[in-house]
């Protein structure tokens, strides 16, 4: 029985998880929850699974959720605060973490656990962004076990031979692994979001409400704002160099709007192996949950007979400039990146509040990175400060500029 940790259990992933959880009780069991202030979906999360343990990042909702708690004589113990996040992701009595908090607040309990060589389910791929050297070293020193689950890097981890599995589960992998297994590229497929079609001229109208309307998966109002932007993508690109040993040359972006392909890996002899399935989470999640077995889900099987079409096509630069921005930034390296992912959360949020344009994020984001591309940031209190410096320079810009 696998006791579970799940970092961000009230988000899509969370949900995904739990469900998964539920199918498999025979396997898996829910040892603590952990959510920022969402207090009524954290009540009946805790109510349906019963977990140990219940962790609030805000004071004040742990508060809130341990009295209502207590009215219903829950055995759950409640926690509040980041520090009860990073000990509850390193739990002894855990066996496997859900990393699935979005943004930069997930970087500190993820490698909380990683430290504590847990087996851990990666879904927040910020902690590879803004501290990707960092993050693997720790992964490496720890013995930890780490399993992407964003369904672009979940597929390229399934098509790839099962040598090199176990060397990304433990980052045993070096520079020319890839090449010693006769792979020379990775292709990372993105849906091009709500406006694939939109007219450029048109982009400054786009509102929130928009923007959050994926066409294909149900997310989080920051992931699909960065999908629409496709800052998602290059955030991902960005994670696939550091869990793959890929250089950023081959790493391919490829638009296909069915999301039926989750991304391919191309070898050298011309062949390319491909991962398929609907564009349900439930898929990757149990994938790794159940690694290196399989296990059933509630996700119906691809009807072929049903596929008109399967298209692809180039991402254009000038729709998609933060991808191309991301593509920069990890060539520049560590600080870039942990630069433009601060930059972004800053301007999306701004975005979301009705402060800033949709078409003014890329302007954001390029401004900030090219302040602080040749900065410095190879520990992790360097890089925490440098997120920090990001999002005040972004903030600051916003204001100065854009307000």
């Amino acid at each position: 029985m696998q006791q579970l940790v799940i970092l961000g259990a009230t988000g899509s992933i969370g949900q995904s998880t739990l469900k998964v959880a539920a199918e498999h009780p025979e396997r898996f069991a829910v040892l603590a929850l952990t959510a920022h202030r969402s207090v009524n979906a954290m009540l009946q999360l805790c109510l349906r699974f019963q977990p140990r343990f219940a962790v609030m990042s805000d004071h004040t909702a742990a508060l809130e959720l341990q009295q209502r708690l207590q009215a219903v004589q829950s055995n759950t113990e409640v926690l509040a605060g980041e520090q009860a996040l990073c000990d509850i992701a390193a739990h002894p009595d855990a066996d496997m973490v859900m990393a699935a908090i979005v943004g930069a607040a997930g970087l500190l309990p993820t490698l909380a656990a990683v430290k504590a060589a847990k087996t851990v389910l990666l879904a927040n791929k910020e902690a590879l962004v803004m501290a990707g050297a960092f993050f693997m070293q720790q992964v490496r020193q720890s013995g930890a076990r780490l399993l992407p689950i964003d369904s672009e890097h979940n597929a390229i981890f399934q098509c790839l031979p099962a040598t090199l599995q176990q060397a990304v589960c433990k980052h045993q992998l070096h520079a020319d692994s890839l090449q010693q297994q006769s792979i020379s590229k990775i292709i990372l497929t993105a849906s091009g979001g709500p406006f694939l079609q939109k007219p450029l001229d048109e982009f400054a109208q786009i509102t929130p409400a928009q923007a959050v309307a994926h066409p294909n998966w149900d997310m989080g109002q920051k992931i699909s704002v960065d999908s629409a932007t496709m800052m998602n993508k290059g955030l991902e690109l960005i994670e696939a160099h550091w869990l793959f040993q890929c250089p950023v040359e081959q790493i391919e972006v490829v638009i296909h709007p069915q999301s039926v392909i989750h991304s391919m890996v191309q070898y050298q002899d011309g062949s390319v192996i491909a991962q398929l399935g609907q564009p349900d989470m439930c898929t990757p999640i149990a994938y790794a949950m159940a690694y290196p077995e399989r296990v059933r889900t509630q996700v119906p099987p691809l009807d072929f007979s049903t596929l008109t079409a399967l298209t692809f096509s180039k991402a254009e630069q000038a729709r998609f400039p933060n991808l191309y921005l991301a593509i920069d930034a990890c060539r520049y390296g560590q600080a870039a990146t942990t630069a433009l992912n601060a930059a972004n959360e800053v301007a999306v949020a701004a975005f979301l509040a009705g402060r800033l344009r949709f078409d003014q994020i890329a302007l954001v984001n390029a401004d900030v990175l090219e302040q602080l591309a040749t900065a410095q940031a190879t520990e992790l209190e360097a890089i925490l400060a440098l997120d920090q410096q990001a999002r005040k320079a972004t903030e600051q810009f916003i204001i100065r500029q854009l307000a």
